[in-house]
């Protein structure tokens, strides 16, 4: 069992629910902290491996509350690109990578999580198997799930809304074999959850299947909600009421759900979910790619919703997703300085990990697991220093982080990635990309292809 001494720390405490920064020593056995000291004295770690973090701020790991790795494979493209993103591209990527390919993008995607000091991702997507062991071999903390639905995603793209009970079997078939292979691996670094992929697509009969799984299993769930107008307006014409108001009638909301997105949420859907105890999993910065993303933030700040944050599509950055919440959300008030940063930050660290029923992440402090991420405090972007939260929060990036450990061990040390082979990661991942592009291409789909700069 490996032992490691964090000495002359500062690091980030939550002992009085915001936080703060403290100094002092951090022992790690294992997986987990076992001792926050403020001083040493005599011989009681003289078995722990020194590491010197003076010029170093160790802070909780941070938590991707949504993101789909594989989709990568989109950046740089559709964020120029007018038209129904998701079943217009989305869907139709995600089925023409092949097995390797979706592996090769999601190992990427790790890749970049860890140089930004993420320890932990929520992933739900389609094919998980096929891509889940890569990332489950680069350490990273994961929330795996199979993203379900019985409407023909693929024929959405051309405006057809076509339910098959036989293709929904075929997720729900696919979750269960993902719980059975991958939920409470590794030492329970990796777990699964339920995912509905989104109410324009799921029948009420795919959400009860979901429901009772996710009972069965005691696992928590998710769902795209409000995402897109074609959603809000199939479920209008199809049920006659709005997205949230469709899956309340089917008994879906819950504080064990995370709902992604709320863009076309209205005040009543938002007091809603409030009641119910449903988290918004917001993604800010892929949302607002096109202009500021706009969903009913001040109904949601005023109704005290639960809040965690994620990276969505094509980036796994979270600092992008801390700055541009941050902007967004004090945004809802026209000029505003709440909330503050203090509070974004821990959008992505202990709000995170309630929504996800952890009690061992998400936070510093003795017998919590050793997920941390340690940023440099000697780099001009996080210099000079009042409020080491508050730079994080606005100015911090993937380059301000030289550390990152989840259950103990280095995931990166001193800026190099230590699971990783870096430069085989980012060239498996564009020849996995080029070859998509070419496939997408060769078919017509009546869409645009990205404007492309290769040589």
């Amino acid at each position: 069992m490996t032992r490691k001494l964090l000495k002359n720390a500062r690091y980030i405490s939550h002992e009085t629910g915001l936080p703060k920064v403290r100094s002092g020593h951090i022992a790690i056995q294992g997986s987990k902290i076992v001792a926050i000291t403020d001083t040493l004295a005599g011989t009681d770690f003289d078995e722990f491996e020194p590491l010197d973090m003076s010029d170093k701020l160790v802070s909780p790991g941070l938590i991707n509350a949504h993101t789909h790795a594989v989709l990568l494979v989109l950046r740089g493209t559709v964020e120029d690109i007018e038209g129904n993103l998701v079943y217009q591209y989305m869907v139709p990527a995600s089925y023409l990578l092949e097995p390797k390919e979706r592996a090769a993008i999601a190992r990427l995607a790790c890749a970049e999580a860890i140089r930004s000091g993420t320890t932990t991702m929520v992933d739900p997507l389609r094919h998980v198997a096929d891509y889940a062991p890569a990332m489950i071999e680069t350490g990273m903390r994961l929330w795996l799930a199979e993203s379900c639905a019985d409407a023909v995603t693929t024929e959405v793209g051309s405006g057809k809304y076509r339910f098959d009970r036989e293709f929904g079997e075929t997720f729900l078939t696919r979750t269960r074999d993902l719980i059975e292979q991958f939920h409470g691996s590794e030492d329970d670094r990796v777990r699964v959850m339920i995912a509905a992929h989104a109410p324009d697509n799921c029948s009420p009969w795919m959400l009860g299947q979901l429901t009772d799984l996710a009972r069965k299993h005691g696992l928590r769930r998710t769902v795209h909600l409000s995402q897109i107008i074609s959603e809000k307006e199939q479920v209008e014409s199809l049920h006659g009421c709005t997205s949230t108001e469709y899956l309340d009638r089917n008994n879906f909301l819950g504080d064990d759900l995370l709902a992604v997105h709320w863009t076309f949420c209205n005040d009543s859907d938002v007091a809603r979910l409030a009641e119910t105890g449903t988290w918004l999993a917001h993604c800010p910065s892929s949302m607002s790619a096109k202009g500021p993303h706009p969903l009913p933030m001040r109904a949601i700040l005023d109704n005290n919703v639960k809040i965690v944050l994620g990276t969505d599509n094509m980036t796994e950055d979270m600092f992008h997703a801390m700055k541009v919440g941050l902007t967004l959300h004090r945004g809802a008030y026209q000029r505003a300085v709440t909330p503050t940063p203090q509070h974004v930050f821990n959008y992505a660290t202990v709000n995170a990990a309630r929504a996800l029923d952890h009690s061992g992440i998400g936070s510093i402090a003795v017998g919590m697991k050793a997920d941390l991420a340690m940023f440099d405090l000697m780099t001009p972007a996080l210099s000079p220093r009042v409020s080491a939260i508050s730079n994080i929060v606005h100015y911090g990036h993937p380059g301000t982080v030289t550390d990152t450990m989840v259950d103990g061990r280095f995931l990166m040390r001193d800026r190099v990635l230590t699971t990783i082979d870096e430069r085989a990661a980012v060239q498996e991942a564009q020849a996995a990309t080029e070859a998509m592009w070419q496939r997408f291409g060769a078919e017509d789909r009546g869409v645009p292809l990205p404007s492309t700069d290769l040589y």
